[in-house]
């Protein structure tokens, strides 16, 4: 299986053509503009190389044996892993309907046969610009922890994500990689129907609609973020644990490790009996342990201690 390629030093084009000299012609002048070239001379072969590879743009020849290029550019557009990679055909045919299926397809571009590669290195570096910025995004999202993920309204249907959004959907949801689970879909209708109703009076929105979703000690929540286009939203996904937020309290206020997770529990507005359920502890050894962390926090009681650590949970969730 090929390995994703390296885009910090080159972009990659994945050029899919059944006829020899049309790659020839475009091999060589995308190469000698500096891109990464990959070739694919039929559909199926393309779809192995769009999933396995991931180029920056594709190439497409409409008319092949077998798969044609619509219905290539169909199924990756219907995989999230592809669903983002501008697809600019390749054709011949200049009547109407067929540059409408072409768009339809899920295409941004074409070009017309006989091949002018002057014309097509304009247009690739068109597009490449547009891509380029949303590659970035998505890395940037995903750099600080926030996984992001496009998804249709009306039936859940995930139509584009970050890689870190796939890995925590598999690892929270039994589900398709392409379809929302059905919990997530009822909140997200509820969500925006409330955010656009509030958008029709002119309300401000305080915060974004959230939902979220607990796994053990881990939680991953999702915030409505913005419409991408006509029943499409843009979800932003966190994921938080019990565990970091004890770890915060007990660095930030150097506590020892038991006494951040007795001050996580009174944050959480448990009784000494039950935070000794939880941790295995009688509630006598929890009462001696909090008289230690009021003192640490310089408090006499629990509900200012919890005042004081309420802000430090609060910030670690919304990071």
């Amino acid at each position: 299986m090929f390995e994703r390629l390296d885009r910090s030093r080159t972009d990659v084009v994945l050029i899919v053509d059944d006829v020899p000299d049309n790659l020839s012609l475009l091999h060589d002048a995308l190469d000698e503009a500096g891109y990464t070239v990959l070739v694919a001379t039929h559909g199926e072969a393309a779809l192995q190389r769009a999933s396995q590879a991931v180029p920056d743009i594709i190439l497409l020849d409409a008319i092949m044996p077998g798969i044609d290029g619509f219905e290539v550019a169909r199924r990756l557009k219907a995989q999230p892993e592809t669903a983002h990679i501008p697809i600019v055909f390749m054709t011949g045919l200049t009547e109407t309907e067929h540059v409408v299926a072409a768009f339809d397809a899920g295409g941004v571009d074409y070009v017309i046969k006989p091949l002018r590669p002057r014309e097509v290195l304009a247009r690739i570096a068109s597009h490449m610009q547009s891509a380029r910025q949303a590659r970035q995004a998505r890395n940037a999202l995903d750099a600080f922890g926030h996984a992001s993920l496009t998804v249709r309204v009306s039936d859940g249907r995930i139509l584009w994500q970050t890689p870190l959004a796939r890995t925590l959907m598999q690892r929270y949801f039994d589900s398709p990689d392409t379809v929302s689970p059905p919990e997530l879909v009822d909140w997200l209708g509820t969500a925006v129907q409330r955010a656009l109703q509030d958008a029709a009076q002119g309300t401000p929105p305080v915060s974004p609609p959230l939902w979220a979703v607990n796994q053990g000690a881990s939680r991953l929540s999702f915030a409505l973020h913005q419409p991408t286009g006509d029943d499409e939203w843009l979800l932003v996904m966190q994921e938080s644990s019990d565990q970091a937020a004890m770890d915060a309290l007990s660095q930030e206020f150097k506590l020892t490790t038991r006494e951040g997770e007795v001050l996580y529990w009174v944050v959480k507005g448990k009784t000494n009996r039950d935070i000794g359920d939880i941790l295995g502890s009688s509630p006598a050894t929890v009462k001696k342990q909090l008289e230690h962390v009021f003192a640490k926090l310089g408090v006499e009681t629990r509900t200012a201690a919890a005042g004081l650590a309420m802000s430090r949970v609060t910030q670690l969730k919304m990071r």
